[in-house]
C-alpha cells in the first residue's frame, strides 16, 4: 500500500541539482565572498569545487590575483563559431585575456558561460591590434600550418605573449601572418589538411603551461 502522506513530503522536498551543489548544510560562513542566495538554493554553477557558493566578483578577483602572462587571441571576419571553445580553454588554463579581431559579435553557446569569467578585448582591424600589442610589449606569436612556420612542439614559448589564431577553414589572414613574428605549426600525421580552430588553440595552451605554469594539486 502506498503512503500517500508521506508520497505527499517526497514531492514536496526540493530536489539536489544534477549539477553541482545544493543548499548549504549547517551555519553559513562569515566571508564575504560567499553568496547568500547561492548559499540558500545551492550552487550548480560550472565553477571549480573551490569557487563554489562565492559570489560572481569574488571568483573574478581571485582569478585575476593568479592569472598568466600569456594572451590569446582569435580572427573573427566570418562569425566563427570555434570562438566560445577558445574562450572556454583560456579560462581554463587562466589566460590574461581573449583577444576578438573582427566582427564583435560572436556565439557564446560553446563558452558555456566562462565568458563571465574571462577578460575579453575586441579589436576591429588587425592594424588596431597590433597597435594594442605593440604598445603592450607583447610578442604575437601564429599559429597556423603555413609553410615555413616553426614546430610548436619544440618551439621556446615567451612567458609574456599572444597566441593568434585564424578561423576555420582560411587560417590567419594574410595581414595576421605579416603582423605576428613567428608561425608556430602543430604536428599532425593523418589525412586530414588541418585541425579544428578550438583544438588547436588548446594545444597551443597547453603547451605554454607545460613551459611556464607550476602544477597544481
Amino acid at each position: 500500500m502506498t503512503d500517500r502522506a508521506g508520497a505527499g513530503r517526497h514531492r514536496h522536498r526540493t530536489p539536489l541539482p544534477a549539477v553541482g551543489v545544493g543548499p548549504w548544510d549547517g551555519n553559513w560562513p562569515t566571508d564575504d565572498r560567499y553568496d547568500p542566495e547561492l548559499l540558500r538554493y545551492g550552487d550548480t554553477r560550472n565553477v571549480a569545487d573551490r569557487y563554489r557558493y562565492w559570489r560572481h566578483d569574488a571568483i573574478v578577483t581571485d582569478l585575476d590575483g593568479r592569472r598568466h602572462p600569456f594572451h590569446v587571441a582569435i580572427e573573427n571576419w566570418q562569425h566563427d563559431l570555434n570562438i566560445g571553445s577558445v574562450v572556454r580553454t583560456a579560462n581554463a588554463f587562466l589566460a590574461a585575456e581573449v583577444h576578438v579581431v573582427g566582427r564583435k559579435r560572436w556565439n557564446r553557446r560553446g563558452a558555456m558561460v566562462t565568458d563571465r569569467y574571462q577578460h575579453l578585448r575586441h579589436h576591429d582591424s588587425v592594424q588596431a591590434f597590433q597597435q594594442w600589442a605593440s604598445y603592450a610589449d607583447l610578442p604575437l606569436l601564429g599559429v597556423d600550418n603555413l609553410p615555413g612556420a616553426l614546430p610548436l612542439e619544440t618551439a621556446l614559448l615567451p612567458r609574456a605573449c599572444v597566441l593568434v589564431f585564424g578561423q576555420e577553414g582560411p587560417g590567419l589572414s594574410d595581414e595576421m601572418r605579416t603582423a605576428c613574428g613567428v608561425t608556430l605549426s602543430i604536428a599532425q600525421f593523418g589525412s586530414t589538411r588541418s585541425i579544428n580552430a578550438g583544438a588547436a588553440a588548446a594545444i597551443a595552451m597547453h603547451a605554454w603551461v607545460r613551459q611556464h605554469a607550476e602544477p597544481q594539486e
